[in-house]
Parts: structure tokens; C-alpha cells; sequence
């Protein structure tokens, strides 16, 4: 009987993981949708045409930002799930906000793009990382869920990583909320801080433990 509800346990863990896996996929796809084509007839030249897709710079600059930190948030979410053995409704609901944040990204990155060279260029950047800023809420949200219900933790799961994830989720919110602030001062500044943010996470995930043969 206990073997049946564990392995229903764990077919529910695996199914919100895999919707997850899917509204990231489509995130990070929807980013490509933002580099534009250059048009410039049928007469345009190669110098032309090298032109028109170097003053894109700012979508290339956008994209690859945007690009690693949904794949940095994708591999510290596939983190976090490795941890678990269950599900709780608590714990559903604070990834339905994060994945919704996560699916505003396509969105501000070409905001982002689009102004970036333009008058409201501060306001972009403010929005861009303002997304980041509520990203950063809903991995603290699915985190807090967990820490509150922590028999959703697999046993084998040590504090010290528990610790470590906790400590790290803590910087999200308050440095995106500086380059949120930054941006009104500095686009290059907020874009910076954003960009340094996906190389730290990227950084503490190398740590990742497998628990799952445990």
C-alpha cells in the first residue's frame, strides 16, 4: 500500500515538473520570435545588409541574456525537484506564479529590445528586470512552500543543501529590485547586473546533487 502511494506521490511530482519543463521550452523558444529579419530589397548589398544586422545589437544583447537566465532558472527549478518526493497545492500554486513571470520574459526582452536606443530605454530596462524581480519572488514562493511543509523533502536530502539554496534564493529579490532601480539611472547598469545575476546562479547550480538513487 505504502509502495503504491509513493510511486502516485511521485507520478504527480512528475507531471508538475514536466508542465514546468514545457512553459520554460516554450519561454525560451518565444525568445528567437524578438531577432528580426532585416528587409532591404532585393538591391541591398552585403555592407548593407552587415549594417542593418549590427545595429541590432541591442535584440542580440537582449536574447542572450534573456536566453541563459530562463536556462539558469530552468536548471536550478530541475534542482529544487530533485529534492522533492511530493507535491502540495501550496507548493502548485507558487509555480503557477513563477511560471507565469517566466512566459513575461519573451515579452520584456523585446521591450527591451525595441527600446533600447529610444527615449523610454530606462522604463524598458525597468521593466525588463522588474520581470526578473517577481521571478526571483516565485522561486522564493515555491522555496518558502517547501521549507513550510518539509516532509515534501526527500529524506535523504542533507541541511547544509537546504541551507545553501536558502541563502542563495534570499540575493534574487533584493539585487534585481537594485537593477530595477539602476535602470532609471543606467540601461548598460541594469543590464549588467541582470546579466552578473545569471552567471552567479549559474555558478552555485554546479553543486547540484543527484538524490534520486538514494
Amino acid at each position: 500500500m505504502e509502495s503504491r502511494v509513493a510511486q502516485a506521490e511521485q507520478k504527480e511530482t512528475g507531471r508538475l515538473e514536466a508542465f514546468s519543463d514545457g512553459v520554460f521550452a516554450i519561454a525560451i523558444t518565444l525568445l528567437a520570435l524578438n531577432l528580426a529579419i532585416p528587409h532591404l530589397g532585393g538591391n541591398s548589398s552585403n555592407k548593407a545588409l552587415g549594417d542593418a544586422l549590427s545595429a541590432q545589437w541591442p535584440s542580440y544583447v537582449a536574447f542572450f541574456t534573456s536566453f541563459f537566465t530562463i536556462l539558469v532558472m530552468w536548471v536550478n527549478h530541475h534542482r529544487v525537484f530533485r529534492l522533492i518526493e511530493r507535491t502540495s497545492a501550496q507548493l502548485m500554486y507558487a509555480n503557477g506564479f513563477l511560471l507565469m513571470m517566466t512566459t513575461a520574459v519573451p515579452f520584456s526582452t523585446g521591450l527591451l529590445s525595441e527600446y533600447f536606443r529610444l527615449p523610454g530605454a530606462r522604463l524598458a530596462a525597468a521593466v525588463y528586470s522588474g520581470t526578473f524581480v517577481l521571478i526571483a519572488l516565485g522561486y522564493q514562493l515555491v522555496w518558502m512552500s517547501l521549507l513550510r511543509n518539509r516532509s515534501l523533502f526527500k529524506r535523504s536530502v542533507p541541511e547544509t543543501e537546504i541551507a545553501t539554496i536558502t541563502k542563495n534564493y534570499r540575493m534574487g529579490v533584493p539585487i534585481y529590485l537594485l537593477a530595477t532601480i539602476a535602470a532609471f539611472f543606467s540601461v548598460y547598469a541594469s543590464v549588467g547586473i541582470c546579466t552578473a545575476l545569471w552567471v552567479f546562479w549559474a555558478a552555485t547550480s554546479q553543486d547540484c546533487v543527484d538524490f534520486t538513487a538514494r
